[in-house]
């Protein structure tokens, strides 16, 4: 029996979903089958959206696929990677009765997604040391085999660690809950690590469920477009439990063009930078009064501690600069997260905190 028929809901081993009037494809002239309206909107007399879009646009989802070199049949496109997390809690996880295990400090729509969904949360927390922040990955299996968990989130680059697991770490964790659990591998920052993507385990491994967005190097966080690649089996059970239209077909299109190879060039370029400016702007920050610690990141962030996160977060402000405070965040009192700008934002924060502007103040 495979991992996806071991712990898919027992309610949901013969629900259909629900089939929408886009879910068969029929040939036709005039469309009277959705209770659409026949007529463009007068204020959109460019853009005719008065059909509903495909379930999965065939253009979109083939783009992705070719992008993260799996089948369209492997992988389920949505609303971000935040739908797919919600999918595998509704799939996976019967409301009430079973539980997730995490490793906070780490991005929190898991435990939101599980709490909304009653189902209790497991948490391991990430490992402070010289490393770096990173997961105890043989504690977070023991988690969950002695709490019976059906899903294990993992985050690679870790949000906010910045740490990246390796293939070899993530196989040997699947393999150990093979029949157990669900490994979700959250790769929203991906493009800008080291470590090759985790979908090059899905031959060898059925219960590995693996997130993608468009929304961090692609520059589409406002199309909310992302996906879930995993087994077939996998993808037609989270199909099953999806929404009847999730994407808009304004997004779908315009996620198409952002795939052409023209722009994946362009992002590809961009990508390299960010990573040299992550590496300038870590440097740099290491070597200011106040910083405790620059963890080393493979996303296109830095996490930093300082003697003084208040008036650092201050004086960013002051500068026009707003960066994410994680001071509320375990583990991480002391704490701010850096996204890695254009060269010339980066210089704004540099010189925000630079030692002058510090006896300034």
């Amino acid at each position: 029996m495979s991992t996806v028929s071991a712990l898919l809901r027992s309610d949901l081993r013969d629900f259909a979903g629900y089939r929408s009037a886009r879910s068969d494809k029929l040939d036709g002239e005039v469309w009277l089958n959705a209770n659409e309206s026949p007529w463009v909107n007068t204020g959109t007399p460019a853009n005719d959206l008065r059909r509903y879009p495909s379930p999965q646009p065939e253009r979109l989802r083939n783009a992705l696929a070719g992008l993260y070199q799996v089948t369209p049949e492997q992988l389920l496109a949505g609303r971000g990677s935040d739908e797919a997390i919600d999918l595998l809690l509704r799939a996976f996880c019967m409301p009430g009765q079973d539980r997730i295990v995490i490793a906070p400090p780490v991005f929190g729509m898991y435990a939101v997604c599980a709490r909304l969904h009653g189902t209790a949360v497991i948490e391991v927390p990430l490992v402070d040391g010289a490393a770096g922040l990173n997961a105890d990955l043989d504690a977070m299996v023991d988690a969950v085999i002695a709490n019976d968990a059906r899903v294990l989130f993992l985050c690679s680059p870790g949000n906010p660690s910045g740490e990246a697991l390796s293939l070899d770490a993530i196989a040997g964790v699947a393999e150990r809950l093979c029949n157990r659990a669900i490994v979700v591998v959250d790769e929203a920052y991906a493009e800008f690590s080291e470590q090759p993507s985790a979908t090059e385990l899905l031959d060898a491994h059925d219960n590995l469920a693996i997130l993608r967005t468009l929304s961090k190097a692609h520059a589409l966080a406002a199309a909310r477009i992302g996906c879930v690649i995993g087994s077939v089996e996998m993808i037609d059970a989270l199909r099953r439990c999806q929404a009847p239209y999730p994407i808009p077909q304004p997004c779908a299109d315009v996620a198409c063009e952002a795939l052409s190879c023209s722009a994946l060039e362009v992002t590809r370029e961009r990508i390299r930078e960010i990573c040299s400016e992550r590496e300038m702007v870590a440097d740099a920050m290491a070597g200011l009064p106040g910083v405790r610690r620059v963890y080393a990141s493979q996303g296109n962030f830095l996490l930093v501690r300082f003697d003084d996160a208040e008036d650092v977060f201050q004086r960013l402000l002051l500068s026009g600069v707003v960066v994410r405070d994680m001071r509320s965040q375990p583990q991480l009192g002391d704490a701010l997260r850096i996204t890695i700008g254009s060269p010339e934002q980066n210089l704004q924060v540099l010189e925000a905190l630079a030692p002058a502007k510090v006896a300034a103040a």
